[in-house]
C-alpha cells in the first residue's frame, strides 16, 4: 500500500472514521485511498471553514475526533477561523493538509507556503511527514494528540510523494488519554471558601461541569452554601431545559456584567477562566471581577470536573435535599409582532426533546436563556472563539454525529454569509438541521460596538460598512439554490407554524426571520 492508504487505514483503526473534506491536486492519492478503504465516511464541504467547523461540531457531540482534508497552505488558511473556535472549545481534530511533493517545494510554485507556520497558532500538534514509511506512525501520533486530555487540534502535513510512495502498513494508536483526576487540595480549599462566604461567593463553571450531572452537583452545592453558580459568557456545550439546573451567564456587555459581579469576594473556577471583557474599551475595565475579589482554581481543562464537584459536595455535606426548586418562565406560543421576546418564546415552545441548539444569534439571542430553560431537555452549543461563521458548520458536524437528534441552528444574517455553503452539505447528506436566520439587515453587534468604544456618531460611510442592504440578501433563495427548502416569516404566528413544519420534516430546512 502507499502512504495515503496506510494513513487512511491507521485513521480508521484509530477510531477516526469520518473525514470532512475539501481536497485539491496534492491530495488526490489520499482521495483515492478514501475511496478504497472501507469504514471511512467522507463529507464534502464547499469551503474549508465549513470543513473545520463541522469537525468541531462533530467532536462536541460525539466526544471523539473527526479528520479533515485540506488543500495546501491556502486551504488550511481558509479553515483557520473555525479552527480557532474549535481550539477555544477544546475540540479534538485531526487535520490532514496536503503539501507539494518534497522535491517540488524548493521550486516555489504558486501554491507553495509555510504550512507549518500557518498551522501552529491553531494547532497544539504539528508535523510534516518526511517520507511514505513515516506516514502511518505520524497519523497515529496525530490521533493520540487529538484524543488526549485535554483534547488537541493536530495537523499532519502530507507531501504528495509521501502519499503516493510505498509504505510499510498501518500503525497502532496509543490508548486515549483520560481526564486526569483533580487536586484534592484544590477541592479542600474550595470547600473552605464556599462554606464561609454564602452569597458573596461565585462558583464559575464551564466544560464538563455543564453536563446534566455536573449541573446537578453544582445546584446541590449552591443550595447548601448559598453561593451563586454562573457560567462564562459562552460554552462548548451545556445541558439545558426542564429538569436541568439553569444558570445565568456573565453578560457580554461590560455595563451589564459589572453590577452582577460587584459583590463577590471569592470566585471558584471549575474549568472556567477569570471573567474578562471580550474587548478593550476606552475608560472601561478589562477585568470584570471587583477589586479585592480572590480567585481560586478548583479544576482546569483536562481534569475530571464532575468527580471534583462530587468531592466538593461531599466535603460540604451537600445533598439533593438541599436543592431549591427553580421558578421557570411560563411558555406560551406568541402571537402578533416579531421582537426579541416573541422570537425567544416561539423557539422555547418549539424545541423538541433531545434537540441540539447551535447558537450564533449574537444580538437577537441575548434574551434566549430564560425562556429556553423551560423548554424540553436539550444541549446548547456556543461560539467559544468569537470568530463568526461558526454556527452553520458546527450544526452540520453535530447533525452528522447525532443523526437521530434534531439540530436547530440560530444565526444572524451577517454571520450566516460567512459559511452559507454549509446548507449545500446539509442537503447532500440529508441532515436534520433547521437553520433560523435572523435578518435585521445590519451587523447589529458592530453597531453597538461602535457606540461602546466611543467612536462617535457614525456617518454615511461608517453606516454603510455596518448595514446589509443595497441589495438585501434573500436567504430563502440562497437556501433553495443549495437544495434546502426555506420560507420567510414576518409575524410570530408565521414563525410558530414554520418552526413546527421544519422540525417535523426530515432533512434540512431554513427559516428567514425578517425583523
Amino acid at each position: 500500500m502507499n502512504g495515503a492508504e496506510s494513513l487512511v487505514r491507521t485513521l480508521v483503526a484509530g477510531g477516526v472514521d469520518i473525514c470532512f473534506t475539501n481536497p485539491g491536486t496534492s491530495e488526490m492519492h489520499f482521495v483515492a485511498a478514501l475511496d478504497r478503504v472501507e469504514g471511512m465516511r467522507c463529507v464534502l464541504g464547499l469551503f474549508e471553514g465549513v470543513v473545520t467547523g463541522a469537525a468541531d461540531g462533530y467532536f462536541r457531540m460525539k466526544g471523539r475526533p473527526a479528520s479533515t482534508l485540506l488543500h495546501l497552505g491556502p486551504g488550511l488558511a481558509n479553515g483557520l477561523a473555525n479552527l480557532h473556535n474549535a481550539k477555544k472549545a477544546r475540540s479534538g481534530i485531526v487535520n490532514i493538509v496536503g503539501q507539494h511533493a518534497t522535491y517540488h517545494i524548493g521550486f516555489n510554485a504558486p501554491l507553495t507556503s509555510d504550512i507549518e507556520g500557518l498551522a501552529r497558532p491553531m494547532s497544539e500538534w504539528v508535523r510534516t511527514s518526511p517520507n511514505a514509511k513515516s506516514v502511518a506512525a505520524d497519523g497515529a501520533a496525530a490521533i493520540a494528540a487529538a484524543r488526549s486530555s485535554p483534547p488537541q487540534i493536530a495537523t499532519l502535513i502530507l507531501p504528495a510523494d509521501t502519499a503516493w510512495n510505498e509504505a510499510d502498513g498501518i500503525a497502532e494508536v496509543q490508548a486515549a488519554g483520560q481526564a486526569s483526576g483533580f487536586s484534592a487540595e484544590a477541592v479542600e480549599k474550595a470547600a473552605k471558601v464556599l462554606h464561609a462566604g454564602g452569597d458573596t461567593n461565585l462558583l464559575l463553571v464551564t466544560g464538563a461541569a455543564l453536563t446534566e450531572k455536573g449541573l446537578a452537583l453544582a445546584q446541590q452545592i449552591a443550595g447548601k452554601t448559598g453561593c451563586k453558580v454562573m457560567g462564562q459568557t459562552y460554552h462548548p456545550r451545556m445541558a439545558r431545559g426542564r429538569g436541568r439546573f439553569s444558570i445565568d451567564r456573565i453578560p457580554y456587555v461590560i455595563e451589564s456584567a459589572l453590577p452582577i459581579l460587584k459583590n463577590f469576594e471569592n470566585i471558584v473556577l471549575v474549568e472556567a477562566n477569570d471573567p474578562v471583557a471580550f474587548f478593550a474599551y476606552p475608560n472601561k475595565p478589562s477585568i470584570l471581577k471587583p477589586e479585592g475579589c480572590e480567585v481560586h482554581r478548583m479544576t482546569a481543562w483536562g481534569e475530571n470536573s464532575v468527580a471534583a464537584l462530587e468531592a466538593l459536595a461531599d466535603a460540604l455535606g451537600a445533598r439533593p435535599s438541599d436543592v431549591t426548586p427553580q421558578q421557570l418562565v411560563e411558555l406560551n406560543k406568541p402571537t402578533g409582532a416579531l421582537n426579541h421576546a416573541s422570537i425567544a418564546q416561539a423557539i422555547a415552545c418549539a424545541i423538541p426533546e433531545n434537540a441540539i441548539i447551535v447558537d450564533e444569534s449574537i444580538t437577537t439571542g441575548r434574551g434566549f436563556f430564560p425562556p429556553t430553560a423551560a423548554a424540553a431537555p436539550h444541549d446548547w452549543l456556543q461560539n467559544m472563539g468569537g470568530s463568526i461563521g461558526f454556527s452553520t458548520p458546527v450544526a452540520t458536524g453535530a447533525a452528522v454525529a447525532c443523526p437521530d437528534r434534531k439540530v436547530i441552528c440560530m444565526v444572524g444574517d451577517g454571520s450566516a454569509m460567512y459559511t452559507i455553503q454549509s446548507l449545500w452539505t446539509q442537503a447532500r447528506e440529508g441532515l436534520n438541521v433547521v437553520t433560523i436566520v435572523f435578518a435585521n439587515r445590519i451587523y447589529q453587534i458592530l453597531r453597538g460596538e461602535f457606540d461602546g468604544v466611543g467612536a462617535g456618531e457614525p456617518g454615511k460611510r461608517a453606516q454603510d460598512m455596518l448595514k446589509l442592504d443595497r441589495p438585501t440578501i434573500d436567504f430563502v433563495a440562497l437556501a433553495r439554490g443549495m437544495g434546502v427548502e426555506g420560507r420567510a416569516v414576518t409575524t410570530a404566528d408565521e414563525f410558530n407554524q414554520a418552526l413546527a413544519e421544519a422540525i417535523a420534516a426530515q432533512g434540512p430546512r431554513l427559516i428567514e426571520v425578517q425583523m
